[in-house]
Formats: C-alpha cells, sequence, structure tokens
C-alpha cells in the first residue's frame, strides 16, 4: 500500500506558531493606531450607531408619505436634540455638585483622618497617610470626577463631528439598499454580516437606552428621598454604566455609598445598597439579559474582556460603546467569511451552540445505528 501523497494535504505557507504570532502583532497594531486616533474614532463610531438606530424610524416616516428630506431631517434633528438635552443635564448637575461639595469639606476632612488613623494602626508610614489625607479634600474629589466624565465630556466636545457624520451617513443611507442589492451578487456572506450586526446593534442599544432611562429614573428618585447630594448626577452616572456590561452598576454605585455615608452615616449607606443595589442587579442580571442577550450573542467572559479592552484603546466611552465594537469586530473578522465561520460558537452564540449539540446527537444516534466497523451484523452473521 503506497502512502498518501503529500499533495493531498499540502503544507501551510507558515507555521501555524508564525502566523499566531503575527496575527497578534497585527492585532496590537490596529489597537495602538485606534487609540492614537480615538478623538476621531469614538465620535465617528458613535455617529455610526446612532445612525443604525434611527433608520427605521426614518423608514417608518417615509412609509407614511412623508418625503426622504424632510424624514431625514427631522430623524437627525430629534437625536441632536438630546444629545444636547442630555449633555446641558450632565454639565448642569456637575456644576451643581461642584458647588455643593465644599459645603461637606468638614465630613471629608473628618472621614479622612479616620482612614489615616486606620492605616496608621495596621502599619502604613507617614507619608502614605499624608498622601491619603490630601486626597480627601473637595478639590480633588471634584477633580477626580472631572477625571472620570473627561471622556463623556469630550464627547460632547464632539458634538459638531457627530452632527457631521449623522447628516453625511444619513445622505448617503439612501444608496445602501443598492449597494447591497450589488453586494449580494458578489459577497453574499458580507452583505448577511452587516445586516446581522446592523439588526443586533439596534436591538442592543435601543433595549439598553430604554432599561438604563429606567434605571436612572429610579435611582435619582431613591437618592432624593434619601436626601443624597448630587443625586441628579447619580442618576445620570448610573444610565451612562447602564452601557457598562458587568462592571457599570459597581462604578455606578460608589459615589452614592460615599456621599450617601457624609450624610447619613451607616443607615443610609445601608439603605442605598438594598433598594438601589436589589432594584438594579435585578434590571441587569435578570431584565436586561433576558431582552439583550439574543441581540448580543457574546458570551459573559468574552464581553468582560471586550470592555476592559476597549476602555484601554478609546477611554471609557469605549467602555460603552464596548458591545457594539466588539459585534462590528465580530461580523468583519468571522461572520463575512463562511470558511471561518466555525469560529463563532466560540463567541457565545447559543443559536450556532445549539445547532451544534443537535447535529451531534443526530450523529451519535447514527453511529448507534449502524454496524461496528469490521463486526457483522447479528441478523446477517453466517451459521455455523
Amino acid at each position: 500500500m503506497e502512502p498518501a501523497s503529500s499533495e493531498s494535504d499540502p503544507r501551510p505557507a507558515l507555521p501555524r506558531t508564525v502566523t499566531i504570532l503575527l496575527a497578534l502583532a497585527g492585532a496590537a497594531v490596529v489597537a495602538f493606531g485606534l487609540g492614537a486616533m480615538r478623538g476621531i474614532v469614538t465620535p465617528v463610531f458613535f455617529a455610526f450607531v446612532l445612525t443604525l438606530c434611527v433608520h427605521p424610524i426614518r423608514r417608518w416616516m417615509q412609509a407614511r408619505g412623508i418625503s426622504r428630506g424632510i424624514a431625514t431631517g427631522t430623524t437627525i434633528a430629534a437625536v441632536f436634540g438630546l444629545l444636547i438635552a442630555f449633555a446641558a443635564i450632565l454639565i448642569a448637575s456637575l456644576a451643581q455638585f461642584s458647588a455643593l461639595l465644599p459645603q461637606y469639606a468638614p465630613q471629608v476632612a473628618q472621614l479622612g483622618a479616620s482612614l489615616a488613623a486606620t492605616l496608621e494602626s495596621v502599619g502604613f508610614g507617614p507619608e502614605q497617610v499624608q498622601e491619603v489625607l490630601n486626597g480627601f479634600t473637595p478639590g480633588r474629589i471634584i477633580g477626580f470626577l472631572g477625571g472620570l466624565l473627561g471622556n463623556i465630556a469630550s464627547l460632547v466636545g464632539s458634538l459638531v463631528i457627530i452632527l457631521t457624520m449623522l447628516i453625511l451617513m444619513a445622505v448617503d443611507g439612501s444608496r445602501v439598499p443598492a449597494i447591497l442589492t450589488h453586494l449580494t451578487y458578489h459577497r453574499p456572506a458580507v452583505v448577511s454580516a452587516f445586516i446581522g450586526f446592523g439588526t443586533g446593534v439596534r436591538r442592543y442599544m435601543v433595549a439598553t437606552t430604554v432599561l438604563g432611562i429606567a434605571q436612572g429614573l429610579f435611582n435619582w428618585l431613591v437618592l432624593v428621598i434619601l436626601q443624597v447630594p448630587g443625586a441628579l448626577l447619580w442618576g445620570l452616572l448610573s444610565f451612562i454604566c447602564s452601557f457598562i456590561p458587568n462592571i457599570g452598576y459597581f462604578i455606578a454605585i460608589v459615589p452614592p455609598l460615599f456621599f450617601g455615608f457624609l450624610t447619613g452615616g451607616w443607615p443610609t449607606v445601608v439603605a442605598i445598597i438594598i433598594i438601589y443595589g436589589g432594584i438594579n442587579s435585578v434590571i441587569q442580571s435578570i431584565i436586561q439579559p433576558k431582552y439583550v442577550g439574543n441581540a448580543v450573542s457574546l458570551s459573559e467572559t468574552l464581553t468582560f474582556v471586550s470592555v476592559l479592552f476597549w476602555a484601554v484603546v478609546l477611554g471609557p466611552v469605549g467602555a460603552i460603546l464596548a458591545v457594539p465594537l466588539t459585534l462590528f469586530a465580530r461580523a468583519i473578522l468571522l461572520d463575512s467569511d463562511p470558511s471561518i465561520s466555525w469560529w463563532r460558537p466560540l463567541t457565545g452564540d447559543k443559536k450556532d451552540v445549539a445547532l451544534l449539540l443537535k447535529q451531534e446527537d443526530e450523529a451519535i444516534r447514527a453511529r448507534r445505528g449502524r454496524p461496528r466497523p469490521g463486526r457483522p451484523d447479528a441478523g446477517n452473521a453466517p451459521k455455523a
């Protein structure tokens, strides 16, 4: 018996290890490039996501007999008006909180002194303790909040770019159906990937926005009842953090706990944890995955890693847009190439996993129904 020809199993041009290293190097270069251009990438992608979200509204208006120009202009004006209103509320609440915080300077100083005494008792040196004391000042706290919301405020400064991109994308959107029809004959997998991406991102953003608004209003009302300073700002922060999977809730609850302790002590802290934390846990752990999970189809591990990755590359706004960015990367790298679509279940697509399990069960049943190789069937076995 002759050995199989080597031509039937061609060797790759490069060893697998070299291919993996080159892929990782290319991904690192792309990540550093995106990070260097975050001032452009972030508003452009944000405008792209907004365009996808409002496209059905414009199409619905055109179906009702409204001209394309009026429908497009009305939709863009409404979206941009909401962005301006949100930015104005954010800036006003942050300014109000900055004016209110000096009133709590004695409580902040007392809390810093208590923490410093605790650190000294466990063996920290005087320099480390003094550094902690310097951090418990109204100016430092306002600076910390400014750094936390800095990239979000820079997004407000990028409203001109967002508005321009909304207008241009809306104008180009009239040619998208013809382009997709043309590409379907040449690259059907690419068209299917981008259509699936648009549908998934639209469902994710709409559902998360609705739940985030409800969550922010509830948090604001609870904090007002508990008389926590800056309740409006913390309600807005919880709305923003609702777009950050897994860890957004933990980021949003820290400032209310701190200032609740300053105003009401431990009873207020316990009330915030029970009421504020309990309802938000239900929303983010039960309700939100039920309505958003099918649209995202990302595993929990990949979602968490994507939040960390995009936060490092694009800053806090990257964490907010982590899920749409990851879906976009999957659409380009996996969904558009049928030859490597078998990787998709590894990203958490439950539909593909269910299909694979079904196929595996059918294959097992088929193997059980066939006789083993080299062993005659019992019914056809030769008689002695």
